[in-house]
């Protein structure tokens, strides 16, 4: 029996539909986490605190620093893909047009649920995007410049350059709370099983996708 093939031009308007769909869910998922106001994690510490200090909004520090955070790339021999562009953008503005919608919550119990919720979100919005192989994010591609570049672990360079941002955030008046903790711990197993499932699932081009075995 002859094999099914796609034709390319359609595999390709389906590969970008997924990587959109993915960098807006992992917006909305930053939108619920900010929204619930119990701790962001590392790099959105950050880009909060950037923003309450220089007054613009969350969604636009996190698409301007992701400028001088691919520079970084420049010595450490990485190079973007489509994706690190739409990323660098997309996230950004879901972030911000979401949080013009999602109200604040103050009831703790749903506070701490719709953080869970932003987390898991989160994590299947990065595990969709990266599973098309189109480029890491600049902050996903600075990692592993460092890790290819100092021979360290993942889990090392990751360590170090999230806690140096989380201290560098709270300094600037970034929200750092329980909320943390859970995405520190959540977000890791939920891209794992969600790019597995992607590589499982998804058209021919998730070859291209990261094998996460670990975080």
């Amino acid at each position: 029996m002859q094999q099914h093939i796609a034709h390319p031009h359609k595999i390709s308007w389906l590969r970008w539909t997924v990587l959109f769909v993915g960098l807006v869910t992992a917006g909305f998922g930053l939108a619920l986490m900010v929204r619930a106001e119990v701790g962001l994690g590392p790099w959105d510490v950050l880009h909060q605190g950037i923003s309450k200090q220089i007054g613009v909004s969350i969604g636009l520090v996190s698409i301007l620093i992701s400028a001088p955070i691919m520079l970084c790339w420049l010595p450490l021999g990485e190079r973007p893909g489509l994706g690190t562009l739409a990323n660098m953008i997309l996230v950004g503005v879901a972030l911000d047009l979401f949080m013009l919608v999602l109200p604040t919550v103050t009831w703790l119990p749903l506070q701490f649920a719709q953080m869970a919720a932003g987390v898991i979100i989160m994590g299947v919005g990065s595990g969709i995007y990266l599973s098309v192989g189109m480029g890491a994010g600049p902050r996903d591609g600075l990692m592993m410049g460092l890790v290819r570049r100092t021979g360290w672990s993942v889990r090392l360079v990751r360590t170090l350059l999230e806690l140096t941002v989380l201290v560098l955030g709270w300094f600037l008046g970034g929200s750092v709370g329980v909320g943390t903790l859970g995405f520190a711990f959540g977000v890791g197993p939920v891209l794992q099983v969600t790019l597995g499932l992607m590589r499982r699932y998804a058209p021919r081009w998730d070859a291209a996708a990261p094998r996460v075995r670990g975080v």
